[in-house]
């Protein structure tokens, strides 16, 4: 067991239709449990960098690999919702009944799709960061590989995007940092100060090596659902939503997220002003401080 991994229960549940969800257990075992949902790329082991919060705050977090990261079974052609079956399969295997949810970058819309599809099971939602499908006039407030993700979707689909997608893999293999850098280098410089700091950087490298150690397909399935239109639609999200989100983020443009929350029933859209697409690595404590309340 890695460093990442000592202080929690790294295992796995088969699923009903025979695959394999491979999920952490982090925190206090007896706390409040929350679902936290990691972005795209990332896997089980993307935990908060400074985990000893979460025992402070009396919190029990629960991680899973999506589809074709790490150690869960990949899913050919999935959504979002099909996902959530795999978080609610996980609930009812450690008995939990409802559970507060919160979402990072691209795990949002699965927050999303699970409060649309079990709002019975959500006692609080929280989207950090959260990915919304684009549009052509998004493309210029993009990082370049999230505009060139686009652009291959719209041209070419899941092949055109894999193509990609297994390329920038095999870079990211041989220096997760090097390649996240170069992905961001127009980020702010909010987010370039999170990228320099090395408890952040041992958790994303140890992250991302895992989620993409079985190849670059899981990476495609996740990123067509999330970047592409939604299989359920924002006005059915029938569960309270707080959404936190940088004003200068430009791996998911604030524009793009308006649009969705426009069409939202209730929904409470808080903006950082002065901040990227990293700022959550600063508010952990106000995210989780906020949900735990609700």
């Amino acid at each position: 067991m890695s460093e990442q991994t000592k202080a929690a229960m790294d295992t796995t549940l088969i699923l009903r239709d025979g695959r394999t969800l491979a999920w952490c257990d982090y925190g206090d075992r007896d706390g409040t449990p929350v679902l936290r949902l990691q972005g795209t790329p990332a896997s089980r082991l993307f935990r908060y960098p400074h985990p000893e919060l979460w025992e402070e705050l009396g919190v029990r977090v629960l991680m899973a690999d999506r589809p074709g990261y790490g150690g869960s079974s990949r899913l050919p052609g999935h959504g979002l919702v099909e996902v959530t079956e795999d978080l609610v399969e996980l609930l009812d295997a450690e008995g939990i009944d409802r559970v507060r949810i919160v979402g990072y970058s691209g795990g949002g819309p699965y927050v999303l799709a699970l409060c649309a599809r079990y709002p019975d099971r959500v006692r609080a939602a929280s989207v950090v960061v959260g990915v919304a499908p684009l549009e052509d006039d998004d493309v210029p407030l993009l990082i370049g590989l999230n505009a060139e993700g686009y652009l291959r979707i719209s041209s070419g689909g899941w092949q055109a995007l894999y193509e990609l997608l297994d390329q920038q893999r095999s870079a990211l293999l041989e220096d997760p940092l090097a390649g996240f850098r170069t992905w961001m280098e127009r980020a702010p410089a909010a987010d370039r100060a999170v990228m320099s700091e090395p408890a952040w950087q041992e958790t994303m490298t140890v992250s991302i090596r895992e989620a993409l150690r079985p190849g670059a397909q899981g990476w495609t399935d996740d990123s067509l659902a999330v970047f592409s239109p939604w299989d359920f639609a924002p006005e059915t999200v029938d569960v309270h939503v707080v959404w936190w989100h940088g004003r200068h983020d430009f791996n998911c443009p604030l524009q793009a997220v308006e649009r969705v929350v426009a069409r939202m029933p209730d929904v409470d859209l808080r903006v950082w002003e002065e901040a990227g697409h990293l700022e959550p690595y600063h508010r952990e404590r106000d995210i989780l401080t906020d949900v735990l309340s609700r």
